[in-house]
């Protein structure tokens, strides 16, 4: 039998790959760890999926013209949740497991979109900014307590996010397609809205659903529109909720407060695009789950996923 290799693609696994080596070696394993700017593109997969039995995959693109051409490839983990970028219907059809590690980085991403809030309605970045360039700039803000905070996709990261919210004595609202459970309800107070009354009534609005065609762009003119020239939107889930020309458009406006973006559509985000001339933008790089704890928890999870999906 010949060796296995695996492919490590996901960069925050890449990091620290060789602590894992005896591992890998122990189970006849052997492992390759390019250099990844963020994700594979198909046509880097293309060029070398036919190598591999498994992958531990960041966000790369697995179409269904890679998994018909992965003629040896048994298993994918993906590193983390979001599973947007795999075509699940061609994995099954040429015989392929792909799992992820459901539950990451919940707490992580909901301090972050918390975080984003309050820098948003306090103007914290713009004040650094500013102090740096020797100004003693010293907004008005907005208080947090008795606003409402909007929650859509109240799953395991929003239900932290919403419980988040409450600490601050805001009131929340979610929208779901599923419905919310009764424990979050009596803990947080959490209300189950229409996306549409969602919009209409939050002061700020944080997105944590997945990326599906149900959900691409669903945050367009007329929900930004809803939102208001007071409100705020956060988005550390999928760059792709958001209609990014309607966004701009909105931005332009002055329809919206502010918005806070950790992700995008296309990842690392160009340096042409228009969102950094707005003031009132704060830019992530699709960063709200890295820390140590969380990243060291998930990299033991996927390579166990990994493992056992080889054996």
């Amino acid at each position: 039998m010949s060796e296995r290799r695996v492919l490590i693609s996901c960069p925050l696994l890449r990091e620290s790959i060789d602590g894992y080596a005896g591992e890998f070696e122990s189970r006849g394993i052997a492992y390759d760890d390019p250099e990844v700017n963020q994700q594979l593109k198909e046509n880097e997969l293309l060029s070398i999926i036919h190598r591999y039995d498994g992958v531990i995959a960041g966000d790369d693109e697995f179409t269904a013209t890679v998994f018909d051409e992965a003629d040896r490839l048994k298993v994918v983990v993906k590193w983390g949740i979001g599973t947007d970028n795999i075509d699940f219907e061609a994995a099954d059809r040429n015989g392929i497991t792909v799992t992820n590690t459901p539950g990451a980085f919940a707490a992580e991403v909901a301090d972050v979109a918390i975080g984003y809030g309050i820098m948003l309605t306090r103007r914290l970045h713009i004040i650094d900014r500013e102090v740096r360039q020797g100004a003693w700039y010293c907004p008005r803000g907005v208080s947090l307590a008795g606003r409402t905070f909007g929650v859509i996709g109240v799953g395991s990261i929003g239900s932290e996010t919403a419980r988040r919210a409450r600490a601050h004595d805001m009131n929340v609202l979610g929208h779901d397609i599923e419905q919310i459970e009764e424990d979050l309800k009596e803990e947080t107070g959490i209300k189950s809205v229409g996306l549409d009354e969602l919009f209409e009534r939050s002061d700020i609005v944080s997105l944590h659903c997945p990326l599906i065609p149900q959900t691409e762009k669903m945050v367009d003119s007329e929900k930004l529109e809803a939102l208001g020239p007071e409100g705020y939107l956060v988005n550390t889930a999928r760059g792709g909720l958001i209609d990014h020309e309607a966004l701009v458009n909105a931005l332009q406006d002055r329809a919206v407060a502010g918005v806070a973006l950790d992700v995008f559509e296309q990842e690392p985000l160009p340096e042409s695009n228009t969102l950094s001339s707005f003031e009132n933008v704060i830019l992530g790089s699709h960063n709200a789950q890295n820390t140590a704890e969380a990243v060291n928890s998930v990299n033991d999870r996927s390579v166990k996923l990994l493992f056992d999906n080889l054996e």
